[in-house]
């Protein structure tokens, strides 16, 4: 083979390999692909301080999708005041937690979450707690909340949420095999 031979082959496998496709921008399109659809869920882990949430019905809608940011409502019960938004940076990713009143005014603890601080997979997404909204939960009193983290998860059949922290451990589950009817709007 003449050294030519050798740099067309070469040329050649880096033009054929597979697209550039992050973990991440893998994850987004997995969500993106519910995006317009709800789904029913359950409340997984057993705390006790949730068992009153446990007995609501509860729904995830993938409500809107752009090239950089999925907002999804959580629904619990009546409640209609959560929405997780999911977006792109220049680093990873961004999970943040919007909690307005029914009146659609915000709630004093809104906008908390984190962002990933490694590529993650393609179904499985981490994000601890960042300064902002550290800052926030010592203001408002949620002092425990300062080591949150949260994953969200979604394979062919479940997305997952979920909330860890020392002596805290929240998991909703969804069936994403079943669509359901869409909920009212977020507040």
């Amino acid at each position: 083979m003449t050294k030519w031979s050798i740099a067309v082959a070469s040329i050649a496998l880096v033009s054929c390999g597979p697209p550039n496709i992050t973990a991440q921008n893998q994850f987004m399109d997995n969500l993106c692909a519910h995006c317009g659809q709800s789904y029913a869920g359950k409340l997984v882990s057993t705390n006790e301080a949730d068992k009153d949430m446990a007995a609501q019905p509860m729904v995830m809608e993938v409500r809107s999708c752009t090239d950089s940011e999925i907002r999804i409502p959580f629904h619990v019960g009546d409640d209609h005041s959560r929405t997780w938004i999911i977006t792109k940076t220049d680093t990873g990713l961004r999970l943040k937690h919007q909690h307005n009143h029914e009146d659609g005014s915000a709630d004093a603890v809104t906008y908390y979450g984190g962002d990933t601080n490694d590529m993650g997979t393609e179904n499985t997404q981490t994000f601890p707690v960042d300064e902002f909204s550290k800052i926030m939960f010592v203001a408002n009193g949620l002092d425990v909340s300062v080591t949150n983290v949260w994953t969200v998860s979604i394979t062919k059949d479940t997305y997952a949420y979920e909330l860890r922290r020392k002596n805290r451990h929240f998991r909703v589950e969804f069936d994403l095999s079943q669509p359901v009817a869409a909920p009212p709007a977020p507040w």
